[in-house]
């Protein structure tokens, strides 16, 4: 298994993980006090997939930087299709503030197309090493 593919299992655990976090000590605590779980469960996880990758070079420090033409097609493949998430959540979060819905509600659609969009790219990246690239 390449760097690249150990570190999209990662950033997907990461991701799973980080969000599950947050639903939980939002159901505990109540929408009330959003804003530092909120920031907080993001920073955990930038830091966990930072820490995640930072394992990952250690455990193998010669695979870290070797990358193949292969290697930078399906991190492309997987980045493109993450990032249509991301403009959903936007577009969500747009009409969502037009129709001048409470914050929480807002910030809330910025997070959840964030972590789909690190989910969706990285299955999507995932299944680009194991059955190839499609062909377009």
């Amino acid at each position: 298994m390449s760097y690249d593919e150990k570190s999209a299992w990662a950033y997907l655990v990461v991701a799973v993980l980080g969000y599950a976090v947050y639903l939980i000590l939002l159901a505990v605590n109540g929408p009330g006090d959003y804003v530092p779980l909120l920031i907080w469960t993001v920073v955990g996880s930038i830091v966990a997939n930072i820490l995640s990758r930072f394992a990952i070079s250690f455990s193998n420090p010669r695979e870290a930087d070797k990358r193949d033409q292969r290697d930078r097609e399906v991190k492309v493949f997987g980045e493109r299709v993450g990032q249509a998430f991301v403009i959903i959540g936007a577009l969500a979060a747009l009409v969502l503030a037009l129709f001048e819905a409470p914050w929480f509600w807002i910030a809330n659609a910025v997070y959840a197309a964030f972590v789909l969009s690190a989910v969706v790219g990285s299955i999507a990246t995932l299944v680009a090493y194991r059955k190839g690239l499609p062909a377009w």
